[in-house]
């Protein structure tokens, strides 16, 4: 390809600086240059320094100006001021400017919004510019719990001030559908986010803006044809190792964690399918619960690479999703240490062999990629070699190596974490729902049987299982809070005002949907029921037909998740092998850790709603998870079943 293009500058406040040079008719970054700059990895400096250091002078700027008036008072005018007076005037110079500019843009905005005929979205009382965010306690929270305490007085659009910031916080469809499809164009992840998520994911497709997400979206969508996501020789070899270990552990008299089993069930199966290789995180053996003795619970787990580098990415996305809340001011957090350096050196280490091995296999067939290259059509489409992994694909793309791990890294992420968090959730839903278990049991013996393997025919007919599926999506999508960026004025609309409400450009914008999917007004008055049946029966008619984005686990629009149905694919095949192989499941309380255990005033709270019929603890970095783990028992099916 010609690389004589332009030079776009990809790079983010965290550091990272990377030149990408654009193939003029493809509008494919042929390479990547990397320069240190301000980064968790490269720099020197303690984050809080750097942090002051670009704040010093807008900090010192007010008090200046004072020092400079008090001068001229002085020595043109001869007035004396007071040294208490002069005191005073320095400290309060900053916070009177800081009030002038806020004041300001706040009466600009309502300005614009006039224009438009709309006004601001109402604001979420607080204190004074939203302070008070930065000392909120999320250990005891539901995800997304002020929200629905908030939306209740005001609606589902509402204005959050954070640091003196305005930020757009929706729950309504029309709205989101704006974000994510009518109004495309004009929202992007924004520099904030790119900035936020850059140092975890990179340039990757989740945080990446215009022509690198184009880019990396061209690379991987030719990789998720049917052909690809409905080989079931995949799923079927993790799953029979997965399951037959579950099996072992409780035929040792004790709970397991199915969400840290199935977390290496779906680890192994996306390293096989993304890298071509797997990585064998279930050859590490399952955990024991807590209370086990140190004796009996001896087991390599914590230790394996990639339990390593499990636990380090958990630990990556935990501190991101902290950060979000500080926005530019993280550094204020981790003023002397750059908390996310440890674990991201080891999800660096645990990546880069496997780059370097992919790398070096298609360096090594140089002659056959001009070959390959020449199988692109004119929109940089390249056909998918039989046996090829995601990760053999790409690299006849680009051997950069800032692009192969970014992108890796993303697509590792979504393949894991969102078909983990979606089967164990299901799981915990049928130890509360013991008749929906029964029910689904009967479809998958009915249909595939007591051992064959599923087809993918089968998954077609069973409408059931899908039906238990979408409904763990709506209850606990994988992705509760998602994030974009104005780029232009648009408009939202209001639930509880005829006129629309105005979003200035540059404004956060950030859209639930863990909120958006109980909302009774949208899903009926059993919104909080666990029913698969709503998917199935007239209600799908009367409340999702007419209205498609009430329902979104997987995002909607030009970045709709590409890997859909692939997780639609693995978390069916392996529920109905795990449901072959045992009849009925319960939740095992003795196990779970004290601290994934939740609060008592979860139960107390007279405005609990969901939250109090909760045996376990939900959290949420970028996606949804059990804290402390879901440990539960399991009953084997009989030999004899469906014979």
């Amino acid at each position: 390809m010609d690389c004589n293009a332009n030079f776009p500058t990809v790079s983010a406040a965290s550091g990272r600086r990377s030149v990408i040079q654009f193939d003029p008719a493809l509008r494919i970054p042929c390479h990547v240059s990397g320069a240190p700059s301000f980064s968790p990895t490269t720099m020197t400096l303690p984050p809080g320094i750097v942090y002051l250091s670009k704040q010093l002078p807008r900090v010192l700027a007010p008090p200046l100006v004072v020092f400079c008036a008090k001068l001229v008072a002085e020595l043109r005018f001869g007035i004396v001021v007071p040294a208490w007076l002069a005191a005073l005037a320095y400290v309060l110079s900053g916070p009177a400017v800081l009030t002038v500019i806020v004041q300001y843009r706040d009466y600009q905005d309502r300005r614009q919004a006039a224009t438009h005929g709309a006004i601001m979205p109402p604001s979420v009382p607080g204190y004074i510019g939203g302070i008070n965010m930065l000392f909120m306690k999320n250990e005891d929270m539901y995800p997304g719990e002020p929200l629905v305490a908030a939306a209740e007085n005001i609606g589902y659009t509402m204005t959050w001030r954070f640091l003196f910031q305005n930020r757009i916080m929706t729950a309504e469809p029309d709205n989101i559908k704006a974000i994510l499809a009518t109004e495309f164009n004009s929202f992007e992840k924004g520099s904030e986010f790119r900035m936020m998520m850059e140092p975890l994911l990179g340039t990757g497709v989740f945080a990446a803006d215009g022509d690198m997400w184009k880019f990396h979206r061209q690379m991987t969508r030719p990789f998720f044809h049917r052909e690809r996501i409905s080989d079931f020789d995949l799923f079927d070899h993790h799953a029979e190792n997965a399951i037959a270990q579950f099996k072992a552990r409780l035929r040792e008299g004790y709970a397991a964690d199915f969400q840290d089993m199935v977390a290496r069930f779906t680890m192994d199966s996306a390293s096989s399918f993304l890298f071509g290789q797997n990585v064998r995180s279930l050859d590490a053996g399952l955990t024991y619960p807590y209370n086990v003795s140190t004796d009996t619970s001896k087991s390599p787990a914590a230790a394996h690479p990639s339990s390593a580098f499990a636990t380090a990415f958990q630990e990556a996305q935990t501190i991101t999703a902290l950060r979000s809340r500080f926005g530019e001011h993280w550094p204020l957090s981790e003023f002397w240490v750059d908390r996310l350096e440890e674990p991201m050196s080891i999800v660096r280490g645990f990546l880069d062999p496997i780059l370097e091995e992919a790398v070096a296999k298609k360096r090594a067939m140089s002659a056959g990629l001009q070959e390959n290259n020449k199988k692109m059509n004119e929109l940089g489409d390249r056909q998918v070699e039989e046996g090829e992994s995601l990760l053999d694909h790409l690299v006849n793309y680009t051997d950069d190596h800032t692009i192969l791990a970014d992108e890796i890294l993303n697509i590792t992420a979504a393949g894991r974490d969102t078909t983990a968090g979606l089967l164990t959730f299901t799981i915990y839903m049928l130890t509360e729902h013991p008749e929906i278990l029964t029910k689904l049991r009967e479809e998958i013996l009915r249909i595939v049987g007591p051992t064959q393997r599923p087809t993918f025919d089968n998954f077609r007919d069973m409408k059931y299982l899908r039906a238990v599926l979408n409904e763990t999506l709506r209850l606990y999508c994988p992705v509760p809070f998602n994030v974009r960026t104005a780029v232009q004025p648009a408009l939202f609309r209001s639930n509880k005002d005829e006129r629309p409400l105005f979003v200035p450009a540059g404004t956060r914008c950030a859209f639930s949907t863990i909120l958006m999917h109980r909302r009774k007004d949208l899903w009926g008055p059993d919104a909080l029921q666990f029913d698969p049946e709503r998917f199935l029966d007239d209600r799908l008619h009367q409340y999702l037909t007419p209205n498609p984005f009430i329902f979104l686990p997987f995002n909607a629009g030009p970045r709709i998740c590409l890997g859909q149905q692939f997780a639609y694919h693995e978390s069916s095949f392996f529920l109905v092998r795990l449901l072959q192989t045992f009849s009925g499941v319960s939740f095992a309380s003795d196990a779970q850790p004290p601290e994934g255990r939740p609060p008592a005033s979860w139960k107390t709270d007279d405005k609990a709603g969901w939250k109090a019929h909760e045996k376990i603890r939900p959290r949420s970095h970028l996606t949804m998870f059990v804290f402390g783990g879901l440990w539960v028992r399991m009953e084997e099916a009989s030999a004899a079943e469906g014979v």
